[in-house]
């Protein structure tokens, strides 16, 4: 019989997180009956503590906020895609004990556009220059070609994208947000706010809208999703992220692929029902 293993999620506030139902449901379709998935409050003071616990039977580590930067210091390697943004979602525990960090977030933004028909666009615009929107940036980087408008409400914010854009290679165009209505004429917009902060904007939606990737997924439709579908526009939700993030965070940490898209979407799906 297997050894157990062990994975688990790590953030502050954490309570809230999907990905203990999404993780389960594919050790469940994998058969890997001695695999367990927990989630852990932890805050950035807390968090080398934890890794200190961190035994031979811990396969790997899913990371929310505010973590990841935070946990850069305590890891052997991390990825080039992690290196983009200066920070990792996803850390495996290797045979030999090292711990190697990844970002899932990026290439699951890709992909979750792609399954919906989403391969390259000649231009974006992101609402939004938070973390969040630094990881659009990479994965824009990979699908646009063209200039990237990125709407912001402070200097200081607009400062750090047009570093994040250098540093990613992306032609990115800094604009006020009090112009935001202009983002939603795009080929393709990322939504990268808080609850709420769209909600203004879904008035604005136009009759023939093209795509929006609202990265929120609960509550859920945001105002602007709501209004962008009712006209028809192609949208893609956070909860595609974040299914196409933990499926590829569970293919790297047990090692088996392909992970059960359909059943881990369809379980994130009903654990939102039923809040």
């Amino acid at each position: 019989m297997a050894a157990p293993r062990r994975a688990a999620v790590l953030g502050s506030p954490i309570a809230h997180s999907l990905s203990p139902v999404l993780h389960r449901t594919a050790y469940r379709e994998l058969g890997l009956t001695g695999w367990t998935y927990d989630r852990f409050e932890v805050d950035e003071s807390g968090l080398p503590a934890f890794f200190e616990t961190l035994g031979p039977e811990w396969a790997g580590l899913s990371l929310t906020m505010p973590l990841k930067r935070a946990v850069i210091p305590l890891l052997d390697e991390i990825s080039e895609t992690a290196a983009s943004v200066d920070a990792v979602n996803t850390v495996v525990r290797t045979e030999d004990g090292r711990r190697v960090g990844d970002n899932t977030d990026i290439p699951g933004m890709v992909a979750a556009l792609r399954e919906h028909g989403i391969d390259k666009v000649d231009a974006a615009a992101v609402l939004g220059a938070g973390a969040t929107a630094s990881s659009a940036l990479a994965a824009l980087s990979r699908i646009c070609p063209g200039e990237i408008a990125v709407y912001v409400r402070s200097e200081a914010r607009a400062s750090e994208m047009r570093q994040w854009a250098e540093r990613l290679g992306v032609a990115v165009r800094i604009a006020d947000w009090a112009d935001a209505v202009q983002a939603l004429r795009a080929p393709l917009v990322i939504s990268t706010t808080p609850a709420g902060v769209t909600d203004a904007l879904a008035r604005s939606v136009p009759d023939r809208p093209a795509a929006l990737f609202d990265v929120l997924y609960d509550p859920w439709p945001t105002d602007l999703a709501a209004r962008w579908s009712a006209y028809g526009g192609a949208v893609v939700s956070g909860l595609d992220l974040l299914v196409h993030q933990a499926v590829l965070q569970v293919e790297q940490m047990t090692g088996l692929a392909p992970a059960p898209l359909d059943a881990m979407r369809k379980a994130g799906e009903q654990a939102l029902a039923e809040r």
